[in-house]
């Protein structure tokens, strides 16, 4: 069992996974940003691969990954950062990027790195669910890693299930059709979203993402999953406070709000 499986197992509601781009605000942040994580209460924690040309993120994350590469971040330094990074923090961990610096280091080599430096997941968002089986499922297998996929609401229930199937850890509810981004509470085409991927009652737990930057969006998130991540408002948190842990852990407290579930299905 691994520590997405086991968080799972522990804790199936509420959970806090964040978001953050390695190598901002500065080169070195990122061992300090998971350690913060780690004490201010977060589940999870998504390590961003910073690239060139983030297509599905939003103005805030695209501008950390710019400043991360200027920084002189790279997929070979990250890992680097993380060699040692398991005596900072127990949680799973996760790197989420765009699948061209992976194919550049190559596939197997980054698989082997991730196990090396203890990764446990990776979500890649413009690898294909049918590319990832033909071709890459053995390798994420041999080393240990869940091959987390994402569905929106144009997925139609056929893909969603095969998407179901084919991915391991959870399945990432993509809340929006946008880019990332902060906004201000749920439409009620997402909520009716929500509804109806709760209705096809998943075997993989489920958290959804975009578009999550508070107490009121966590909390009505909870409500149709097993929790939510949280990306832009914490890199634009980062950017404008800095990584101080009271800072970070300040964030994680107003986030968790009063926590309310009464729509959660029964597992």
């Amino acid at each position: 069992m691994n520590r997405i499986e086991a968080l799972f197992q522990k804790k199936n509601k509420n959970i806090l996974s964040i978001y953050f781009t390695a190598g901002f605000p500065r080169l070195d942040s990122a061992p300090g940003i998971i350690s913060a994580l780690t004490s201010a209460g977060a589940d999870m924690i998504e390590i961003g691969m910073p690239f060139s040309d983030p297509l599905a993120d939003g103005p805030v994350i695209q501008g950390s990954s710019a400043t991360a590469l200027r920084n002189g971040m790279n997929i070979r330094l990250l890992f680097e950062q993380l060699a040692e990074i398991r005596k900072i923090t127990p949680l799973p961990l996760l790197l989420m990027g765009y699948i061209n610096p992976v194919l550049k280091l190559g596939v197997g080599e980054f698989c082997k790195r991730c196990n090396e430096a203890e990764i446990d997941g990776l979500i890649i968002p413009d690898l294909p669910p049918e590319i990832y089986q033909t071709r890459f499922k053995p390798l994420f297998k041999k080393y240990g890693l869940d091959n987390i996929l994402l569905i929106s609401p144009q997925s139609d229930v056929e893909r969603i299930r095969r998407i179901d199937a084919a991915g391991s850890g959870f399945v990432y509810m993509v809340s929006s059709s946008s880019t990332t981004g902060i906004r201000s509470g749920f439409s009620e085409n997402q909520i009716s979203y929500f509804k109806r991927i709760n209705d096809l009652r998943l075997s993989k737990p489920r958290l959804i993402g975009f578009g999550i930057s508070d107490s009121e969006s966590f909390n009505e998130a909870c409500r149709f999953a097993n929790g939510a991540i949280i990306g832009s408002a914490f890199v634009r948190l980062l950017g404008e406070r800095g990584t101080g842990e009271d800072c970070i852990r300040q964030f994680i407290r107003e986030i968790r709000g009063n926590i309310t579930v009464e729509h959660f299905p029964p597992e």
